[in-house]
């Protein structure tokens, strides 16, 4: 790819709004005009075109006496010859009706002719005018008979194929494929194998066909038998089975194969580029491309841009896509872009870098091959920048919409906080999915209305919806930041009630739910029975034993996991030193964080930092905690200096050094609040009255104050919360009574 290609092109992009609606309510109109008009005229004689113009019309008398005044000029087979070739060119571009008329003008006929005919109503659909046709047939040979068997199979209609191929009075290689391929096509695999096993002889077709069957199927086990067996292989072959590997997930299996392949052609290149792909090994499709481009002469087609399109989407490479883009105006591959794939391939690759003018560009450019799917690209890529409106107008024009589509929306609403505007989407939506449900119950939680969503998940199961997994799982999320625990029981009795088995997701958010609930043991006994667990599993119990102060318990579900060959990462890290830090483990605690810079390679990063501040200000060690700020390869930013005042508290003779970390902070986050009480009490306990008044007076004048404290109880399902310094409320000693008989 030579660097002159590559141009800089300006796009204008008009902001005038396009009725979508009407421009799709003309397409149909548009087209069925211009397959006329459009029509290969340049390909046909003068008076083929006016025979064509005369059927078209119905206009068959004159174009009888044309044809005779053919056979004046062309007397005998010749004729014949030319008036069947013309029969298929009207076929092979839509022309049905003029075929068949032009074939019951025609005043000789042979057997050609019958199955040029045949064909023509096969391609085209019109499986009953064939029947009628090949029953009218005064002579049937092979062809005839194939053509049929193929037209039967490809509608569905398999019992009638396979009845015809018993009845053929003779068959040859290519009726056995096409039977074997009718089977394939209809899912019947094992049988196609029999008619297979059974062929009296096989070419290359016969085993690419029946290799292709397995590897569409992800049965690669029987393909590669067949694969082995093969005397002779050739490009197709390799190509099948490189394209199932990776279909079935086993792309170094395919790759192993690629590399082995004695000649490769666009078609395997591509195979390979598009297994990487499709399997997100965004990375490695690039490579092969680059390798393709540098040390072979093979020309890239549209189906190996698609294929680059979503790799360098999910490798989020703006400036490679639009590189890639210019390639493919550059070649004009756009102009041979009939079902509109590259086109979607680009709208989905701009959509997902957030380029959205781009995207709206090729989108309005490629209405004549509009899908649901490319709207919901553009939908999702507008909420993707947070351009809400854009994505609502299109969601209002476009004629059609799927569940994604109205989803989509809602879930961008919901992301921003617009409760009620996605709540009125939702309302609307015609037919709401599992998925719909779990995304309103989602977005309600992530807004903290967590009634709501359990009144939404009530309302779900009403409706005969059944829950996800996902549903489950965001509801113990929910359950779980409420610390309810009632709630969150119930739910996984329901939960158990409805399928048989959890999966890892469930799992792990059981082990969250319970032990954020305080009910540690639950959440352990969980986790014990679990049959495999990822690092999240071992994440979560680490972390809940840490808050609630069980180290012991921490490290030595720590050590198990090392054991198992789970690979700690930086959350474990937060956990296992926070659970030191409760418990003034100091030595255990610098142990922890050495071997994770120096044997897990993992950088602390500001939590572990925070943490250790926290790990030597409870042990007293205050004077250390200050060094350690001080070492940081970085500059300390108001999280730092905050714990750093924090711990400040803990000991009686650390005055100062909450004076150099307040000014630090306060410098920094001048409106921090709780940095302002911390430093009075630190004043107050140390008897420096006149400054404690000072601080006090200037967080008055500022507007400061500490968020209060909070505390709740569920009684009769409704949440009852205590800020700390409240009035007394009515009801309050009843609810006092009814906590303290708990304990």
């Amino acid at each position: 790819m030579r660097a002159s290609y590559l141009r800089t092109v300006k796009f204008c992009f008009s902001k005038t709004s396009l009725n979508l609606r009407y421009y799709f309510l003309q397409l149909r109109s548009f087209s069925s005009q211009a397959k006329f008009r459009n029509a290969h005229y340049r390909r046909l004689t003068y008076s083929d075109s006016q025979i064509l113009h005369l059927l078209s019309r119905n206009k068959l008398q004159d174009a009888r006496n044309l044809i005779n005044e053919m056979t004046q000029r062309n007397p005998g087979h010749g004729l014949v010859v030319h008036l069947t070739s013309l029969l298929t060119k009207f076929s092979k571009h839509g022309f049905v009706d003029e075929s068949k008329a032009l074939f019951e003008i025609m005043p000789l006929r042979n057997v050609v002719t019958y199955n040029a005919m045949l064909s023509g109503f096969l391609q085209n659909g019109r499986l009953g005018d064939a029947s009628r046709l090949f029953e009218d047939m005064p002579e049937r040979n092979v062809v005839s008979w194939t053509a049929m068997i193929c037209g039967l199979a490809d509608s569905g209609r398999f019992s009638e194929a396979k009845r015809l191929f018993e009845e053929m009075p003779e068959r040859n290689v290519v009726s056995w494929n096409s039977m074997v391929v009718g089977l394939i096509r209809n899912g019947e695999l094992e049988e196609a194998r029999q008619i297979f096993d059974g062929m009296p002889e096989k070419n290359m077709v016969s085993w690419n066909t029946m290799i292709a069957g397995y590897a569409e199927s992800c049965r690669m086990g029987e393909a590669r038998v067949l694969f082995e067996e093969m005397e002779e292989r050739n490009v197709v072959t390799w190509t099948s089975m490189i394209a199932g590997y990776c279909r079935a997930g086993e792309v170094d299996k395919g790759h192993f194969l690629f590399q082995g392949m004695p000649e490769r052609n666009v078609v395997s290149w591509t195979a390979m580029i598009g297994g990487f792909a499709w399997n997100g090994l965004h990375e490695e499709a690039l490579l092969v491309f680059i390798e393709m481009m540098e040390n072979y002469d093979v020309r890239p087609n549209g189906e190996t841009f698609i294929s680059l399109a979503y790799a360098c989407a999910g490798m989020g490479f703006p400036q490679l896509g639009k590189q890639l883009h210019a390639q493919v105006i550059v070649n004009s591959l756009a102009y041979d872009d009939y079902d509109g794939r590259l086109s979607r391939s680009l709208i989905h690759m701009y959509s997902s870098f957030g380029i959205m003018d781009f995207a709206h560009y090729i989108f309005n450019n490629n209405m004549n091959i509009y899908t649901v799917q490319s709207c919901n690209e553009m939908i999702n890529g507008y909420i993707r920048i947070g351009r809400l409106e854009e994505a609502q107008t299109l969601f209002d024009t476009i004629p059609d919409r799927d569940e994604i589509s109205w989803t989509s929306l809602i879930d961008g609403y919901l992301s921003t906080g617009q409760v009620s505007k996605a709540c009125y989407l939702f309302n609307n939506m015609p037919d709401k999915d599992g998925v719909a449900w779990t995304a309103m119950i989602s977005g309600h939680v992530q807004n903290e209305l967590f009634a709501e969503a359990t009144s939404l998940f009530s309302e779900m199961r009403a409706y005969g919806i059944s829950p996800l997994n996902s549903t489950y799982s965001i509801l113990f999320g929910a359950a779980g930041a409420t610390a309810n625990i009632d709630q969150g029981r119930q739910i996984h009795c329901m939960m158990i009630k409805m399928q048989s088995e959890l999966d890892l997701l469930l799992e792990n958010s059981l082990i969250s739910m319970y032990a954020k609930c305080g009910v540690i043991d639950d959440a352990y006994n969980i986790f014990s029975n679990m049959v495999s667990r990822d690092f999240v599993s071992w994440n979560s119990i680490i972390m809940g034993f840490s808050h609630h102060g069980l180290a012991s318990e921490t490290l030595k579900v720590f050590e198990s996991m090392l054991e198992s060959g789970t690979h700690p990462n930086s959350l474990t890290f937060l956990g296992v030193l926070s659970a030191c830090s409760h418990a003034g483990m100091v030595s255990q605690g610098w142990k922890l964080f050495n071997a994770m810079r120096d044997v897990y390679a993992i950088q602390p990063g500001l939590e572990h930092h925070v943490c250790m501040i926290n790990l030597l200000g409870r042990a007293g060690k205050v004077k250390e905690a200050e060094e350690y700020v001080l070492k940081l390869p970085f500059e300390p930013d108001h999280h730092i200096w905050g714990a750093l005042l924090g711990v400040c508290g803990f000991g009686e003779t650390n005055a100062e050094i909450a004076k150099s970390a307040s000014k630090r902070l306060l410098e920094l986050d001048p409106l921090n609040g709780p940095g302002h009480v911390v430093l009075c009490n630190i004043y107050a306990a140390n008897g420096w009255h006149v400054e404690e008044q000072k601080l006090r007076k200037e967080m008055g004048l500022k507007g400061l104050r500490k968020v209060p404290g909070c505390s709740w109880i569920i009684l009769s399902g409704k949440v009852h919360m205590f800020l700390s310094g409240d009035k007394v409320q009515p009801h309050v000693s009843d609810l006092l009574s009814l906590l303290f008989k708990k304990f």
